[in-house]
């Protein structure tokens, strides 16, 4: 399972195919890792540069940045179908997060 901002995902939830790209699907789970890492680097950026940063915000966008970092760092030994799994995880997660 991977763990997003402390919650449990299981299943494969509808999202961009990753696996066509070069490298096969570790390159895709770890792009769409990527992408999620830098939305929340992103976040973080903007949140630090408020005239009063929100704290709390800080806090929650450096423990996503970490679960996505550890999910990142799995992909190591994930086999290809984890490795989709990863990519369309993050790629809705992407999804999500832009939305908000």
């Amino acid at each position: 399972m991977i763990k997003i901002e402390g919650a449990a995902v299981s299943g494969t939830p509808d999202g961009p195919d990753f696996s066509g790209l070069e490298g096969g699907e570790e390159q895709g789970a770890e792009e769409a890792v990527q992408e999620v890492v830098n939305w929340y680097n992103t976040q973080l950026l903007e949140e630090r540069r408020a005239p009063v940063p929100n704290e709390e915000r800080v806090e929650e966008l450096k423990a996503g940045r970490e679960a996505a970092l550890a999910d990142g760092a799995q992909l190591a030994t994930a086999d290809p179908d984890e490795a989709d799994r990863i990519a369309a995880v993050y790629a809705a997660r992407l999804k999500e997060l832009k939305e908000t």
